[in-house]
């Protein structure tokens, strides 16, 4: 079982996969609303817009375990994500990324270590996973921004 194939939930709580992105290169974040990365948001959008006709998606996973600065509702996260920076990619459920209840999507993506080496606990806000359609993983701390011209050009080599 890969990540496309686990059990998620959308915004909306309605039950839903990965499995539609199983042949795109798609980029798994952990969002929040009340952050000094939340900006974020407009450069992950710009990469959406930028990226999406050549099978790429952004897909944004809300998570309130860093100093509760997603602590809205869904209703509030989808009101603030659209009218804020018009977020127009997949956000699915809240979850937990860290602890004995992280999801099992975030059990698979913490083992891999990101260009410094650090592998295992998400830490913090906005940390980025690029995966492959041929399932390789490629992680980015939170303050690699989306304008960062490395991950700029590891979404371009995964297009390719």
């Amino acid at each position: 079982m890969t990540i496309h194939d686990k059990p998620v939930r959308t915004l909306a709580g309605e039950p839903a996969s990965l499995a539609l992105h199983r042949d795109q290169t798609i980029l798994i974040v952990n969002v929040a609303s009340k952050c000094g990365l939340t900006p974020q948001y407009e450069g992950l959008e710009a990469l959406q817009r930028r990226y999406a006709d050549r099978g790429f998606s952004v897909v944004g996973f809300p998570c309130n375990q860093f100093m509760d600065q997603e602590p809205g509702s869904p209703e509030e996260i989808q009101a603030f994500c659209s009218t804020t920076y018009g977020v127009t990619f997949p956000m699915f459920e809240k979850i937990d990324v860290n602890g004995p209840d992280r999801h099992p999507i975030y059990a698979e993506l913490a083992e891999v270590a990101d260009a410094d080496g650090h592998s295992g606990d998400i830490r913090w806000n906005f940390e980025k996973f690029l995966v492959s359609p041929d399932g390789s993983v490629q992680r980015f701390a939170p303050t690699v921004t989306p304008e960062d011209p490395v991950l700029v050009a590891a979404i371009e080599a995964a297009l390719a």
